[in-house]
């Protein structure tokens, strides 16, 4: 692989990279709950807290897939730069989601609301970046550079709750 290629992808793989840490470290206090309560077997079934924090991780891990796809869409099609802000800023909302959620479940419902908001955006970039793939092939216009404006633009506003 040359190196413009993998300067084009480095920063999409350590945002991948680091949410396979946070998935380790939610598996980690899954396991953590259920050794607790149970001692050292694994069993869904158990007290509240092991049923939240179990619950927490399956909607993060039903979630990722989605999340992935998304991340490495915008990042490869469209920016990859507000493509990888937005997808720390995801991981970031979904540790505010699971911790939430081991409290009182309302308390997980901004970090839900807050990551629907930065997949939509990811997606919204990928259409953006097959949308010029389309323009480029059929017209010759090539408007790769006001779409990296743009979301460079508005990939702050991400920030706001």
């Amino acid at each position: 692989m040359d190196h413009e290629t993998l300067g084009n992808i480095v920063l999409l793989a350590i945002v991948t990279l680091i949410s396979v840490v946070q998935n380790g470290f939610f598996a980690h206090k899954v396991e953590h709950e259920s050794k607790t309560h149970n001692g050292w077997s694994f069993q869904r079934t158990g007290t509240l807290a092991l049923e939240r924090v179990y619950t927490a991780n399956q909607n993060c891990v039903d979630a990722y897939p989605t999340f992935l796809v998304m991340l490495w869409s915008a990042g490869l099609l469209c920016s990859q730069v507000p493509a990888a802000f937005a997808g720390l800023m995801y991981l970031v909302v979904r540790q505010k989601y699971f911790v939430g959620y081991l409290g009182e479940r309302t308390q997980s419902t901004p970090g839900y609301i807050f990551g629907k908001r930065i997949i939509l955006f990811l997606f919204l970039m990928s259409l953006a970046g097959i949308v010029n793939y389309f323009l480029i092939l059929l017209f010759g216009s090539d408007f790769e550079n006001y779409i990296k404006t743009v979301t460079t633009t508005i990939s702050p506003l991400l920030l706001i709750p």
